[in-house]
């Protein structure tokens, strides 16, 4: 049954995206201000082919260490270069009816190539995934609330990475960024891959608390990561907080690429990834808060 389950996504996937695809359309570039107050981010909105006046549920996306764009970018920065992960996610939730926007907060302050591996301890500070990276995510939000085909109220957060312990930062009860951490005041719901849970330290007293619903998903042989370290953060997180563990997958094991796809556990992890994704955002991102 679970290999039907998963032979089934696989197929709905494959005809949702064909096609948008298919038309080659690139995403809307865009600007807007991060909430820290002094810096002007870029963003590419996916959207959904819908009838003016209506207004849709929609996704802001973090992206890890090594930025939004492809390592081939060479030199190229914009909407033709985004990685093939960045892609698939933009226009799958846009085949699903959402608007989203991947936010590039790496380029705006001079470090659009990202960075590569062991180099977290020499990353600048300007780029602090628990104190400065959650206030791009609320200025990517209060741009979408500005936007006249989303719902504001429905508006959920999916980060990979680096951008996967932003999404950890941003959805705690004291992130930095919104007066009140609530459902109605901040993202209704949110979606964090493979982060990295050490967070600065930030909860190793007080705890990790999620102030709305919190889905993480991980791979057991993450070479990158903690697993264990994850599990660890989270087994006693208050709020409606789960952690997914997929035995064997690695870090990136959403990335469409043939070099991750190859192994078997990152094929199977991704496509039921993909299938929670897309049930959870369905259930917290209908209706009013809360619900």
């Amino acid at each position: 049954m679970a290999a039907i389950s998963l032979l089934m996504v696989a197929i709905a996937v494959t005809q949702s995206l064909k096609a948008q695809m298919s038309r080659d359309v690139l995403p809307e570039r865009v600007q807007f201000a991060s909430a820290d107050g002094k810096t002007m981010l870029t963003g590419y909105v996916f959207k959904p082919p819908i009838s003016p006046a209506t207004r849709v549920p929609a996704v802001v996306m973090m992206h890890g260490r090594a930025g939004p764009y492809s390592s081939r970018a060479n030199g190229i920065y914009d909407a033709t270069t985004l990685s093939q992960r960045h892609q698939f996610w933009g226009r799958y939730w846009a085949s699903q009816g959402y608007v989203a926007v991947l936010v590039d907060g790496f380029g705006p302050r001079g470090y659009p190539q990202g960075f590569g591996r062991f180099s977290y301890s020499s990353r600048p500070a300007e780029l602090d995934e628990v104190s400065v990276r959650p206030l791009d995510a609320y200025g990517a939000l209060a741009y979408l609330r500005s936007r006249a085909d989303v719902a504001p109220d429905r508006i959920g957060l999916q980060g990979w990475s680096n951008g996967g312990s932003a999404t950890l930062a941003s959805m705690a009860v004291d992130a930095p960024g919104l007066v009140k951490h609530t459902p109605a005041d901040g993202f209704r719901a949110a979606l964090a891959f493979y982060p990295a849970c050490g967070l600065k330290d930030h909860f190793a007293t007080i705890g990790y608390s999620a102030y709305a619903p919190l889905r993480v998903f991980v791979g057991t042989a993450d070479e990158e990561i903690s697993p264990r370290r994850c599990a660890a953060l989270l087994a006693d997180a208050g709020g409606d907080v789960q952690i997914h563990l997929y035995p064997g997958a690695t870090h990136d094991f959403d990335d469409p690429g043939r070099q991750r796809q190859a192994l078997p556990a990152n094929a199977d992890a991704r496509q039921d990834v993909i299938q929670q994704a897309t049930a959870f955002f369905k259930e917290r991102l209908a209706g009013p808060p809360g619900k």
